[in-house]
């Protein structure tokens, strides 16, 4: 009878220690995605952030209802699509982290606007690549702008000038305009993202992204570029793309009809 008492009070010993270590080692937030697949007739608060994740991209304008509907399915596909990931419509890991590090801007609470600016909630976002490092570029030297702007939040702003910064610091101004305006001409194409964010991060839209460069801090001639190009000023005349003919040889950015050359890039349709 003593020996079965001391089974017991070793067995609820054992049954506390696991009920605090399990979390330690494997912590639930309501701020990440869980672990499971999401896929139609999901729903919980991990498709709320799903579905917040992908309007910050531009990708989805259904409620945020947490309810993964055809809408959602959708858009998961598109984003799939856009970002090089087999397009199943159903959201795997390798898709949440593709997703995470797309928008290090987000964070929960938010209403999937891209004005939420903040280090990622979500430990995944820290995975890999200089997207996932670019929380910097989300936030940094954004009091520098107006609150809002032709429809342009603080932090669609400050990653333009990062961008800015990073692929034309040494061109003329006129130049650095000209990247603050290609991204801006995108946004109006339904070939891209209709997002800030959504544009930046896509998968080698811009090499700075690639290399990191876009976590470099901005300069005042890089702001008054993206500010300049948001009051109207295109010196590319619609651009969607360029490049510099010095540092590449990919055969599609050949391919596109040309319209201006600044400083070292070649602008094209």
């Amino acid at each position: 009878m003593v020996r079965k008492g001391f089974f017991y009070i070793r067995l609820f010993v054992a049954l506390l220690t696991l009920s605090t270590t399990i979390p330690a080692l494997f912590p639930i937030s309501a701020q990440a995605f869980t672990a499971r697949n999401l896929m139609y007739g999901s729903e919980g608060y991990d498709v709320d952030e799903l579905q917040s994740r992908l309007r910050l991209l531009g990708y989805y304008w259904g409620n945020i209802d947490g309810n993964f509907g055809w809408k959602t399915y959708w858009a998961v596909r598109t984003f799939q699509y856009n970002f090089g990931i087999p397009v199943t419509g159903e959201v795997d890991m390798a898709t949440k982290l593709k997703l995470v590090k797309a928008t290090p801007s987000w964070h929960s609470g938010s209403n999937g606007t891209s004005g939420s600016s903040s280090s990622s909630s979500s430990p995944a976002a820290s995975a890999g690549g200089s997207a996932g490092s670019s929380s910097a570029a989300a936030t940094a030297g954004s009091t520098n702008f107006p609150s809002s702007v032709r429809g342009l939040d603080q932090s669609d702003l400050n990653l333009m000038a990062h961008v800015v910064y990073g692929e034309a610091r040494g061109e003329p101004f006129e130049g650095q305009v000209a990247i603050a305006a290609v991204i801006l001409n995108r946004t109006h194409s339904s070939k891209f993202p209709h997002s800030i964010p959504g544009i930046v991060y896509s998968p080698g839209a811009f090499s700075c992204v690639d290399d990191g460069q876009v976590n470099l801090p901005p300069d005042a001639s890089a702001k008054k570029a993206v500010m300049e190009a948001v009051d109207g000023w295109d010196p590319t005349h619609g651009a969607l793309f360029y490049f510099n003919p010095a540092k590449t040889s990919n055969a599609f950015m050949w391919s596109r009809p040309e319209i201006i050359t600044i400083g070292h890039h070649i602008f094209t349709d």
